[in-house]
């Protein structure tokens, strides 16, 4: 379940992406003010996902938060290190927005 959201996730952010020629580091630079300039990856919050996941008791929650931080994790580790790499030589996994 988690490598066919993974897949699906993957799948809109190449739409994105190359379809509608979006850039996250450069159309969401605005959101560096509300993160003090830290640029947040949606493989963040998989990660995240992951570890509560792990400590949640409820089996049910447990499920599903490991399949959406397997999902995330995933799909922007894809991303960035196989997708775009290929695509465009570059990861482009920016840690921080550029200075404006």
């Amino acid at each position: 379940m988690g490598l066919a959201l993974a897949l699906g996730i993957e799948a809109v952010t190449c739409l994105l992406r190359f379809g509608f020629d979006l850039q996250a580091t450069r159309d969401t630079a605005a959101a560096g003010r509300m993160t003090f300039g830290l640029r947040i990856h949606h493989g963040y919050f998989g990660v995240l996902a992951l570890l509560l996941g792990a400590a949640v008791p409820s089996k049910p929650l447990r499920a599903l938060l490991l399949i959406a931080g397997i999902g995330l994790a995933l799909s922007d580790f894809a991303h960035h290190f196989l997708v775009l790499r290929a695509a465009t030589g570059d990861p482009e996994f920016h840690l921080l927005y550029p200075a404006p």
